[in-house]
Protein backbone atom coordinates (compact mmCIF):
# COMPACT_ATOMS: atom_id res chain seq x y z
CA UNK A 1 0.00 0.00 0.00
CA UNK A 2 2.78 2.42 0.87
CA UNK A 3 4.63 1.61 -2.36
CA UNK A 4 1.54 2.37 -4.43
CA UNK A 5 1.09 5.78 -2.84
CA UNK A 6 4.79 6.58 -3.45
CA UNK A 7 4.51 5.52 -7.10
CA UNK A 8 1.49 7.75 -7.55
CA UNK A 9 3.36 10.71 -6.07
CA UNK A 10 6.34 10.16 -8.37
CA UNK A 11 4.19 10.02 -11.48
CA UNK A 12 2.26 13.19 -10.67
CA UNK A 13 2.70 15.94 -13.27
CA UNK A 14 5.30 18.59 -12.62
CA UNK A 15 4.05 22.03 -11.63
CA UNK A 16 3.36 24.38 -14.55
CA UNK A 17 6.18 26.70 -15.57
CA UNK A 18 5.84 30.39 -14.96
CA UNK A 19 4.11 32.30 -17.75
CA UNK A 20 6.41 33.96 -20.27
CA UNK A 21 5.72 37.10 -22.28
CA UNK A 22 4.03 36.51 -25.66
CA UNK A 23 7.03 37.88 -27.58
CA UNK A 24 9.55 35.65 -25.79
CA UNK A 25 10.93 32.75 -27.87
CA UNK A 26 9.39 29.40 -27.03
CA UNK A 27 11.76 26.69 -25.77
CA UNK A 28 13.10 24.48 -28.53
CA UNK A 29 12.44 27.02 -31.28
CA UNK A 30 15.31 28.88 -32.91
CA UNK A 31 15.21 32.62 -33.10
CA UNK A 32 16.58 34.44 -36.12
CA UNK A 33 19.29 35.12 -36.85
CA UNK A 34 21.13 32.07 -35.54
CA UNK A 35 24.37 30.37 -36.46
CA UNK A 36 22.79 27.10 -37.62
CA UNK A 37 20.57 28.71 -40.27
CA UNK A 38 23.34 31.10 -41.26
CA UNK A 39 25.61 28.14 -42.11
CA UNK A 40 22.72 26.34 -43.82
CA UNK A 41 22.13 29.33 -46.13
CA UNK A 42 25.87 29.55 -46.89
CA UNK A 43 25.88 25.86 -47.90
CA UNK A 44 22.85 26.35 -50.13
CA UNK A 45 24.56 29.28 -51.86
CA UNK A 46 27.25 26.91 -53.09
CA UNK A 47 24.58 25.45 -55.43
CA UNK A 48 23.83 28.77 -57.17
CA UNK A 49 23.95 29.11 -60.96
CA UNK A 50 25.38 32.64 -61.31
CA UNK A 51 28.84 33.94 -60.39
CA UNK A 52 30.06 30.64 -59.01
CA UNK A 53 33.63 31.97 -58.99
CA UNK A 54 32.97 34.56 -56.26
CA UNK A 55 32.58 33.82 -52.58
CA UNK A 56 29.43 35.37 -51.14
CA UNK A 57 28.98 35.51 -47.41
CA UNK A 58 25.91 35.37 -45.21
CA UNK A 59 25.64 38.02 -42.51
CA UNK A 60 23.17 38.22 -39.67
CA UNK A 61 20.83 41.23 -39.62
CA UNK A 62 17.97 42.29 -37.34
CA UNK A 63 15.27 39.98 -38.69
CA UNK A 64 17.27 37.36 -40.58
CA UNK A 65 20.20 37.26 -42.98
CA UNK A 66 21.85 39.27 -45.75
CA UNK A 67 23.81 37.78 -48.63
CA UNK A 68 26.78 39.97 -49.60
CA UNK A 69 29.13 39.33 -52.51
CA UNK A 70 31.91 41.01 -54.48
CA UNK A 71 30.48 42.80 -57.53
CA UNK A 72 32.38 40.95 -60.23
CA UNK A 73 30.18 42.28 -63.09
CA UNK A 74 31.05 45.84 -61.99
CA UNK A 75 27.50 46.86 -62.93
CA UNK A 76 26.80 48.16 -59.43
CA UNK A 77 30.25 48.87 -57.99
CA UNK A 78 32.91 49.83 -60.55
CA UNK A 79 35.67 48.92 -58.10
CA UNK A 80 34.27 45.41 -57.60
CA UNK A 81 33.56 45.93 -53.91
CA UNK A 82 31.01 44.04 -51.85
CA UNK A 83 27.33 44.61 -52.62
CA UNK A 84 24.06 43.37 -51.15
CA UNK A 85 22.66 40.45 -53.12
CA UNK A 86 19.62 39.36 -51.10
CA UNK A 87 17.96 39.60 -47.73
CA UNK A 88 16.12 36.71 -46.11
CA UNK A 89 13.81 37.71 -43.26
CA UNK A 90 11.80 35.54 -40.89
CA UNK A 91 8.23 36.78 -40.40
CA UNK A 92 7.17 35.24 -37.10
CA UNK A 93 3.56 36.41 -37.45
CA UNK A 94 2.96 34.47 -40.67
CA UNK A 95 5.54 31.76 -39.97
CA UNK A 96 7.18 32.35 -43.34
CA UNK A 97 10.51 33.38 -44.83
CA UNK A 98 10.51 36.53 -46.96
CA UNK A 99 13.09 36.96 -49.71
CA UNK A 100 14.12 40.44 -50.89
CA UNK A 101 16.26 41.62 -53.78
CA UNK A 102 18.20 44.88 -53.70
CA UNK A 103 17.40 47.79 -56.00
CA UNK A 104 20.89 49.24 -55.99
CA UNK A 105 19.94 52.39 -57.93
CA UNK A 106 17.41 53.41 -55.26
CA UNK A 107 19.12 51.69 -52.32
CA UNK A 108 15.95 49.80 -51.37
CA UNK A 109 15.06 46.21 -50.61
CA UNK A 110 12.23 44.88 -52.79
CA UNK A 111 10.01 41.99 -51.74
CA UNK A 112 10.45 39.05 -54.11
CA UNK A 113 8.94 35.86 -52.64
CA UNK A 114 7.88 34.12 -49.43
CA UNK A 115 7.39 30.61 -48.17
CA UNK A 116 7.44 28.42 -45.09
CA UNK A 117 10.61 26.51 -45.97
CA UNK A 118 13.92 28.30 -46.30
CA UNK A 119 15.17 25.93 -49.04
CA UNK A 120 12.17 26.62 -51.28
CA UNK A 121 12.42 30.39 -50.90
CA UNK A 122 16.15 30.33 -51.67
CA UNK A 123 15.63 28.49 -54.98
CA UNK A 124 14.84 31.82 -56.66
CA UNK A 125 18.18 33.18 -55.47
CA UNK A 126 20.10 30.08 -56.51
CA UNK A 127 18.71 29.99 -60.06
CA UNK A 128 18.21 33.74 -60.69
CA UNK A 129 17.40 33.30 -64.39
CA UNK A 130 16.50 37.01 -64.79
CA UNK A 131 19.48 38.44 -62.86
CA UNK A 132 17.29 39.92 -60.17
CA UNK A 133 19.74 39.12 -57.38
CA UNK A 134 23.14 38.76 -59.10
CA UNK A 135 23.39 41.93 -61.29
Amino acid sequence: MIMRARAMKESAPAPAAAATPADAPRPGLRTHPNELDQRRIARLLEKRMRYRYVSPRVEACDDGYRVVSPCCSRNVDQAGGDIDIARLAWDADSGAWRLYSKDHARGEWLFYDSGRQIDAVLMALLVDAYRVFWP
